[in-house]
């Protein structure tokens, strides 16, 4: 098989929309029905709800934890209702790679867990990978997909989207499961 990945020259908002153009077209090449995107206050959420929207497929936004509300990055009740207004089904959790009672530890006595070495070593393939795999984790642990077919997810770096990946999920506990199937797109550069 020969498909075409999308590169992005750089990251971010900027290539949303040809990122989710290229997301719907494979997406319905591979008869995906469950398609995972990260969204900090719902405005990437909502453009991939208006794009696959004549798919009639699970949508699952991933928002970041209460845990980070003091930076800003949590929703508002303006932007949760929005966001179910549009159909658009919302997870906000704790991330699966870093970010839980294993990164107290470290930030208090140093070293890495075992999920923060797994991400920093997807984000040598950029942030939006890292993401793309932590969000499929969370929206399966919660039950929010299908276990049984391939997931489509999507994110990026800062805002917007420029990372897409086609996944076989699996649960954060049985890890080696998991398998980057395809990659739809992602950044070139990621400065």
């Amino acid at each position: 098989m020969e498909k075409t990945i999308l590169y992005c020259d750089s990251t971010g908002r900027g290539n949303t929309e040809l990122v989710l153009a290229a997301a719907k077209k494979r997406a319905v090449e591979l008869k995906i029905r469950d398609v995972v995107v990260a969204t900090t206050h719902g405005g990437t959420a909502v453009k991939a709800k208006e794009v696959f929207d004549d798919l009639k497929l699970n949508l699952v936004a991933v928002g970041i934890s209460e845990g980070y509300r003091e930076n800003g990055w949590c929703f508002t009740d303006e932007e949760r209702r929005r966001l179910k207004k549009a159909g658009v089904k919302l997870l906000v959790a704790s991330h699966a790679l870093g970010d839980g009672v294993a990164s107290s530890f470290t930030e208090k006595s140093g070293g890495r867990s075992i999920e923060e070495v797994v991400r920093d070593t997807l984000y040598r393939f950029g942030q939006g990978m890292k993401v793309c795999v932590e969000i499929v984790l969370m929206a399966a642990d919660a039950g929010l997909i299908s276990m049984g077919g391939e997931v489509m997810a999507i994110a990026g770096t800062a805002e917007g989207t420029d990372t897409c990946i086609v996944v076989k999920p699996a649960y954060p506990r049985k890890f080696y499961e998991f398998e980057i199937r395809e990659i739809v797109a992602k950044p070139r550069n990621l400065n």
